[in-house]
């Protein structure tokens, strides 16, 4: 009780004024918090979901969507926005919600750098910016808010380094900036974070060593640091260990093997060499083993009893060296290693000696890669044990022997791969018991007898059952009408007979029909008409009879060879008939009509006639008159030959030289290249040479790709040229004139692509003009200027643009690289060479086994390729990027300078932004002597105020293009933008024209 009324009046005053103060204090409080999240909207541009519609003056801003507040004080706590599609920038007022605890605005298109003010934020535990387009450097005074344990950056635009500051971070628990452009080395301060569970710094340009001190992490389970220039490695603490495709070198460190908690190791893609020396078995819980696209490889004798520690993994499910140089021979000890086994994956490497017949113990094998080695001997009877197996690949070796009847055993078997070995034998009959088998290669062996019928009860053979060059026999079961769904046969080059069975019409999901050089007999089956799908056949080097069916031209074909066989009458006009380089009718003495470039004589009365006349009956016709038919052709010929000599003699010279090209034939091409003389030589590719040729009709000049047929996929990339360059046309585009699909003299199969000249040869001999044999060029080579440049840059990222965005199919070219650019007479650029070209529809359809695995050049080829992805777009960008890179830098990508942990994507992207001036060609920052002293004053004004900021440009657009990650790549289309504006922006610091600059 109070001793007086003055001083209870005096107490209840000051409780009333204290409440007030307090009412008023809170009152202010969370009026700052109301100001603060309006000045965060003010700040979004752009709001989809209509989110931020309920921050309004309505209710209270605890009410409003993705805010969270205390009970006590109703002050803001959680700022959650997560995936709404926002876009802006962030307000630094945010920096006044001092009650914050989570900030979480992840998946979102917010841009600009990170306000400081965050460093306010003294209650803040959690804060995701992931995904989105942040810029600028991490602040370093986020380190105040020393109450964090999640901090995720990762995958934004962020530069610059980890800042020292962070050291006092004690408690964070999750640390993510991966997929940024943060620079420096790897703090080793962040060992001393012994709170951390997880690190994820992958895809930058970190460099250096990776810090002993991240040992110290007794917590640590997950690291991530793929995709950086790193090198190092003392980790004893971790459960996951993964350093994909970065540049490390040297033998994977002893040390390693001191992680006994590791249970994850991926090293894949990097450059370690020499001897794996490591002892796995202190390391019980290894799952996951994957060292694949490596230099392992000592070539010591024991260099694969790295194998027998493994066996101690009693968790071990996948285990993975493909793609190194190991050699050797597989110890015994692969019978120890643990029946959880799922994955064995040895393929590309050069091991050797036999098969140990104890991997039948690997019970629980899903998936069983040997292939592209140099194993002998025969294929254990004891892989029958392994009745878990779904894939199984041992071709590319030299295993011999018969196909063991085990493997009838594997009843679960979905790809069986024996291709290219020497195995000998009948095909087993049990075979026919893989119920699930989709994939059956047996092709590139000696097998021989009959093709078993009981392979043609599986059913579920659905993409490729291809059984070429081996000395199989006998005719094909009627039975291949159960493989329904079967999108690929081949038997081709065997010795197999009899007619082609009228069931394989019943395969209607065909795609592909090889049957090349075999003794078939009979007439095409009208069966066939039936499938729709088919894009691909190939009867040739047969005893085929009769007609050409009409059918044929309504099928969906892109391809079609009957040449060598016996066939006679009319051939047909339309559908795949009706493009010279898409069918081959040579050596028929007995055809006429067809397209005029067939160059076959017109089909007479009597051919009709004789069309209507039975088989059997023209069978008795052609054996009694054999010795008539004889003489006949050879009338014929001569004739034929007589005709065409005369006919041209009278044919006029046309001024258009599409025209004049419409019927061009093997002898044209001779003759306008002088018998394809070295002389005419300009250059020599993968499937063929190029020449130069002149025809007699105006004296135009041409080039002519001359396909090397013998070469693996020489038919093929002629096809795909001749697909890709059908319905496109564009400036900057090489034009195709015409083709030629004949024989030569020697009745040999003759293939070719007639293209416009181009006066200025390739890009190639303008950027390396000093590797170019003076014999081999016919202008005057000289160094490109930096106009001259960007303008092919702008020309070649048109052609490609194109390519992808305007065609009716969109086409992607597989294969761009400065010899694939040519130079008209004005000096604009034109791609060429589309030999490895796709239609994009056609991607879907190659498979990882398929033989049209298209990869490019190296160097230029994308790196997913080199790890089985699919060509896509974003490859073709890929490509573009580093020739844009070699455009600025004079440097090609296999320079020997890039070796060990340097290429030149990362060559220029580390000279961004301030040592750009050092890594060009020096030549761009020359190219003013000579001129007079006012021109030479103000280029050099102008190098400065323009020339520099245009290098950086062009290097940041190049190195956007080759990024890894092949959906973090540039648009094209965005490219063609850039480059046009940095164009304008050069010629406008100049002041001068594109000419002027060029003289």
């Amino acid at each position: 009780m109070c001793q007086s009324d003055s001083m209870c009046l005096i107490v209840f005053i000051t409780l009333i004024q204290v409440t007030t103060f307090a009412t008023f204090s809170a009152n202010a409080f969370q009026e700052g918090d109301r100001v603060a999240l309006q000045a965060f909207k003010s700040m979004i541009a752009h709001d989809p979901q209509g989110i931020l519609n309920s921050w309004n003056d309505s209710g209270h801003f605890c009410e409003w969507k993705g805010i969270t507040c205390g009970l006590r004080h109703r002050r803001v706590t959680v700022l959650n926005l997560r995936s709404k599609g926002l876009s802006g920038s962030l307000s630094p007022y945010i920096g006044n919600l001092s009650f914050l605890r989570e900030i979480n605005l992840m998946n979102n298109s917010i841009q600009g750098e990170i306000p400081r003010e965050f460093g306010r934020l003294f209650r803040l535990e959690a804060l995701f910016l992931s995904d989105n387009d942040l810029v600028g450097e991490i602040p370093a005074n986020l380190s105040y808010c020393s109450r964090l344990t999640i901090l995720f950056l990762g995958r934004n635009k962020l530069m610059g380094s980890i800042p020292f500051e962070f050291f006092s971070l004690y408690k964070l628990k999750q640390l993510a900036m991966q997929r940024n452009n943060l620079t420096g080395g790897i703090p080793p301060f962040i060992g001393n974070l012994t709170s951390l569970e997880s690190i994820s710094l992958a895809a930058n340009a970190f460099g250096g060593n990776i810090p002993n001190s991240l040992g110290q992490l007794k917590e640590l389970k997950s690291l991530g640091l793929g995709a950086n220039n790193l090198s190092g490695l003392t980790l004893p603490h971790l459960r996951f260990f993964q350093v994909n495709r970065n540049f490390f070198s040297g033998s994977i460190p002893i040390s390693l093997s001191n992680a006994s908690k590791l249970e994850i190791i991926e090293a894949l893609d990097n450059s370690f060499s020499g001897k794996l020396s490591v002892n796995f078995g202190g390391m019980k819980n290894l799952s996951y083993f994957n060292v694949a696209y490596n230099n392992l490889g000592s070539g010591e004798s024991d260099e694969m009893s790295f194998m027998n520690s493994l066996a101690n993994c009693s968790n071990l499910r996948t285990l993975i060296f493909a793609a190194n140089k190991l050699r050797g021979a597989l110890p015994h000890s692969i019978a120890n290693l643990s029946d959880q086994l799922q994955n064995l994956i040895m393929t590309s490497n050069q091991l050797h000696g036999s098969i140990p017949s104890g991997i039948g113990n690997l019970v629980g094998l899903y998936r069983l890669g040997m292939g592209g080695n140099q194993f002998t001997g025969t294929i254990p009877k004891e892989m029958g044990k392994l009745q878990n197996l779904q894939g199984m690949g041992l071709y590319d070796n030299q295993l011999s022997g018969e196909i063991p009847s085990s493997l009838g055993n594997l009843s679960i078997l979905s790809e069986l791969l024996l291709n290219n070995n020497s195995l000998s034998g009948v095909i087993p009959s049990c075979l026919g018991s893989l119920k699930q088998l989709a994939i059956l290669h047996l092709f590139e062996n000696g097998l021989n007898g009959t093709i078993p019928e009981e392979i043609f009860n599986l059913t579920y053979l659905s993409n490729s059952l291809n059984l070429a060059r081996n000395h199989l026999v006998g005719s094909i079961p009627t039975k291949i009408g159960n493989l329904k769904y079967l999108r690929v046969f081949d038997v081709s080059s065997n010795n197999l007979s009899g007619e082609i069975p009228s069931q394989l019409g019943l395969c209607s999901y065909l795609e592909e029909i090889f049957m090349r050089g075999n003794f078939f007999h009979g007439s095409i089956p009208s069966s066939l008409s039936s499938l729709r799908a088919v894009l691909a056949i190939d009867l040739s080097r047969n005893n085929l009879s009769g007609l050409i069916p009409k059918f044929l031209e309504d099928l969906s074909l892109e391809y079609l060879n009957l040449s060598f066989n016996d066939l006679e009458g009319e051939v047909p006009t339309k559908g795949v008939f009706a493009n010279i380089s898409r069918i081959s009718v040579a050596r028929f003495n007995r055809l006429c009509g067809g397209i005029p470039e067939l160059q076959l004589p017109k089909c007479t009365e009597n051919n009709s006639r004789n069309q209507k006349i039975s088989e059997r009956l023209k069978a008795i016709i052609s054996t009694l008159s054999a010795v008539l038919g004889i003489v006949m052709v050879f009338f014929l010929c001569f004739c034929w030959f007589k005709r065409r000599r005369g006919l041209s003699k009278q044919q006029p010279s046309r001024p258009i030289l599409r025209k004049a090209l419409q019927k061009v034939s093997y002898e044209s091409l001779f003759k306008a290249t002088d018998g394809f003389s070295s002389t005419h030589l300009i250059g020599v590719g993968s499937f063929g040479s190029v020449y130069k040729g002149a025809f007699d009709q105006d004296g135009t000049i041409v080039a002519i790709k001359v396909f090397n047929l013998q070469r693996h996929g020489a038919s093929k990339s002629f096809l795909a040229e001749c697909k890709a360059l059908k319905n496109i046309r564009h400036r900057n585009l090489v034009k195709v004139i015409t083709s030629c699909s004949s024989i030569d003299f020697q009745g040999n199969d003759f293939k070719a692509l007639v293209y416009e000249f181009m006066t200025n040869g390739s890009l190639e001999n303008w950027l390396h003009p000093d590797a170019v044999p003076q014999k081999d060029v016919e202008i005057e080579i000289q160094k490109l200027t930096l106009l001259q440049r960007i303008n092919i840059a702008i020309d070649v990222a048109s052609a490609i643009d194109y390519l992808h965005h305007h065609c009716q199919e969109p086409v992607l070219h597989c294969d761009l690289k400065p010899g694939n650019v040519l130079l008209d007479n004005d000096m604009i650029a034109h791609v060429g060479d589309f030999g490895l070209a796709r239609v994009r529809q056609e991607v879907s359809n190659l498979t990882q086994s398929s033989s049209v695995g298209v990869r490019g050049t190296i160097g230029y080829a994308a790196p997913e390729y080199g790890l089985g992805s699919e060509v896509s777009t974003n490859g073709d960008i890929y490509s573009y990027g580093i020739l844009l890179l070699e455009m600025v830098t004079g440097k090609k990508p296999t320079d020997v300078m890039f070796e060990g942990d340097l290429n030149l994507h990362n060559f220029a992207r580390m000279a961004l932004l301030d040592h750009v001036i050092d890594i060009v060609d020096p030549i761009l920052l020359n190219d003013v002597e000579g001129w007079d002293a006012t021109t030479k004053q103000r280029l050099r004004q102008a190098k400065i105020n323009g020339k520099i900021e245009c290098l950086i440009s062009m290097v940041r657009i190049g190195v956007a293009c080759s990024v890894e990650s092949p959906q973090d790549r540039m648009s094209i289309t965005n490219v063609v933008h850039e480059l046009q504006s940095v164009k304008n922006a050069l010629l406008e610091a100049w002041n001068c024209t594109g000419e002027e600059v060029i003289r």
